[in-house]
């Protein structure tokens, strides 16, 4: 029996859309990891609530392009003000990023609770922003997600020699003449737009960890910027596709701890046995390494006792003398 047969046509979709994404995640993660913004992924993913909620009370009911039309909003507004505390005060941006992240949630949180509170509230499927629930997810919101991830994809192959050149060094790519600060935009433009189709497959809370640690797990496999995008793709896609297996076929279980939990099985694999930096692979070169060095140590030890003894001689024939 093929795969996916025992599935029904919406699950099967659901599969698709979400391996889709979690290529996605996995390529623009690396983006975040290069430029040490892994923080900041997390950040927008729970400043996106808010804007969820708000999409909900403007639409009158759960109309997703409303709902990840607010939550994009939410999110550059939180990336708006983690730029202008750490711009206009003595805060960190990290600091000013743990300030946004905890903030906003709280804001989101309280907006869920008045909703899940008001009449019809408690079937208006928001709760699975929370956590992810690709199951509940319908053919609507399956086709809205994967044109949006796939456009992420376009987006970051047709450009990639400009990426690489954005990414590894900024001065040298203004010197090309190239655009930085619409090449900024763009990146944040296309995390957020990463978080906002991903949460309400993966959740607001999990969508981060689905965003960092493809990239992370490739980099233990390779030292090239393009091996190590195809690779995060591979990691995100085969873990988006395997917790919502595993979301489906548990009926109702929710999809972002399982998509997170392939993920890490395969970060923990890439850590042990990464082919550039895994810690048993180290382990056993360095093993070979000392092998080797202390072969040729007890190889060359006779011929060294051989001139100190010549040595010797020709000093106590010059004492005789």
């Amino acid at each position: 029996m093929a795969f996916g047969s025992g599935l029904s046509a919406n699950a099967q979709w659901v599969l698709m859309s979400t391996a889709i994404l979690g290529m996605a995640a996995g390529v623009i993660g690396s983006f975040a990891f290069w430029r040490r913004h892994s923080l900041l992924s997390d950040a927008l993913a729970h400043a996106a609530l808010p804007g969820v909620v708000i999409g909900f009370f403007v639409a009158g009911g759960k109309h997703l392009p409303m709902l990840l039309l607010g939550a994009g909003l939410s999110a550059l507004v939180g990336a708006w003000f983690i730029q202008w505390i750490r711009s206009s005060t003595r805060i960190k941006e990290d600091t000013a990023m743990g300030l946004v992240l905890s903030v906003f949630f709280g804001l989101g949180i309280m907006l869920l609770t008045v909703v899940n509170r008001s009449a019809g509230g408690g079937q208006s499927g928001l709760d699975h922003f929370i956590f992810g629930q690709a199951a509940a997810m319908v053919r609507q919101d399956v086709t809205v997600m994967a044109i949006l991830a796939l456009a992420v994809l376009v987006a970051v192959l047709v450009a990639f020699k400009e990426w690489k050149v954005f990414l590894f060094d900024p001065a040298f790519a203004r010197g090309l003449g190239l655009p930085i600060g619409w090449m900024n935009g763009l990146y944040l433009a296309l995390l957020v737009l990463v978080i906002v189709i991903g949460i309400q497959a993966v959740g607001v809370i999990l969508i981060a960890a689905l965003l960092v640690m493809p990239g992370v797990s490739a980099r233990y496999w390779t030292h090239s910027f393009g091996r190590m995008l195809v690779l995060a793709a591979l990691f995100g896609g085969g873990a988006g596709a395997a917790g919502t297996l595993a979301s489906v076929l548990g009926d109702g279980w929710p999809t972002g701890p399982f998509i997170v939990l392939a993920a890490g099985g395969v970060f923990v694999v890439s850590l042990l046995f990464g082919s550039r930096q895994g810690v048993v692979v180290q382990a056993v070169r360095q093993w070979i390494g000392r092998s080797r060095s202390g072969g040729r140590g007890r190889m060359d030890e006779p011929a060294g006792e051989g001139t100190g003894s010549a040595t010797a001689k020709a000093l106590g024939r010059g004492s005789a003398g």
